[in-house]
């Protein structure tokens, strides 16, 4: 889906409130990726505490599903803006159209995402590219936008959905892990700077997850590593409770922990063979 095709509605959030009328005492969220998966499931995680949000993604017939679902649900406000983040204007086009709006942004959660399976080498140049456009550019992009209103308003926060991968490099899935790194490694960083001003950062960093993930990665996941995987809605629990806490770095599940420390003290080399193994394991045909 290309932005041409985004049709933006002339009331704000689906036409229950007009500007005036917007309660500014509810948080407003914004979340990228919510059409599946953990996106999904911290949506409903936010609007069962009330929150009013703003649901991004490229499938507008999965968006409106749950923004239907949440106001049945929850009573609340939920705003659609279908949008491929992918494309470079994207995260410029979704904070003007809010701004103008006068939809006044507290969080923001950055879980959209992919990943690719295979040779760096032999993947299409193109699909990498944009990961690293969604996985990185446009997280960083939507950060810096929305970031200044937070920091004036003096509260607010930043949700970013990283992984696991974040703590090693990754063969055969080398540009996704690396991306993983980077909102890792971006987010302890800024939550540093933004000590003590009100608004907090959260990086969730879920392993194995029961999602779409493998088929949008072109593998597949094995049986074992399908045995292992989290719930979504385990996942976004997690997350959220780490979020409402100012918690800084969150690891979903035990196994993942000790994955995460485990990675930090063994040989690098040992490391990369390791990850290659498991990809291969989880992902390969």
């Amino acid at each position: 889906m290309t932005w041409s095709e985004l049709v933006l509605p002339s009331r704000l959030f689906s036409g229950h409130h007009r500007r005036n009328e917007v309660d500014m005492s509810v948080e407003t969220v914004l979340v990228t990726g919510a059409s599946s998966g953990i996106g999904r499931e911290l949506a409903r995680c936010f609007a069962a505490d009330g929150c009013r949000l703003v649901l991004v993604a490229r499938k507008r017939h999965a968006l409106q599903a749950l923004a239907d679902e949440l106001r049945q649900a929850h009573q609340t406000q939920a705003e659609i803006l279908p949008a491929d983040l992918s494309e470079r204007e994207a995260p410029a086009r979704i904070f003007g159209h809010l701004e103008a709006n006068g939809t006044r942004v507290d969080v923001v959660v950055n879980n959209a995402g992919f990943g690719a399976y295979g040779q760096f080498a032999e993947l299409p140049a193109s699909r990498q590219l944009d990961m690293v456009q969604v996985n990185v550019t446009a997280l960083t992009h939507l950060t810096r936008l929305f970031l200044p209103g937070m920091l004036e308003r003096r509260r607010g926060g930043i949700l970013n959905v990283a992984s696991v991968a974040g703590f090693e490099p990754g063969p055969l899935m080398a540009v996704y892990f690396a991306t993983k790194a980077y909102v890792l490694s971006f987010s302890e960083a800024i939550a540093e700077e933004l000590s003590g001003t009100g608004v907090t950062v959260t990086a969730l960093c879920p392993g194995a997850t029961a999602t779409n993930f493998a088929e949008a990665a072109k593998g597949r996941f094995s049986r074992r590593f399908q045995q292992l995987a989290m719930s979504a809605e385990s996942v976004a629990r997690i997350g959220y409770r780490a979020f409402r806490k100012g918690q800084v770095v969150a690891v979903s599940g035990w196994r993942n922990r000790c994955l995460a420390f485990s990675v930090r003290l063994g040989p690098r080399s040992l490391v990369r063979k390791i990850a290659r193994r498991f990809n291969v394991a989880s992902y390969g045909a």
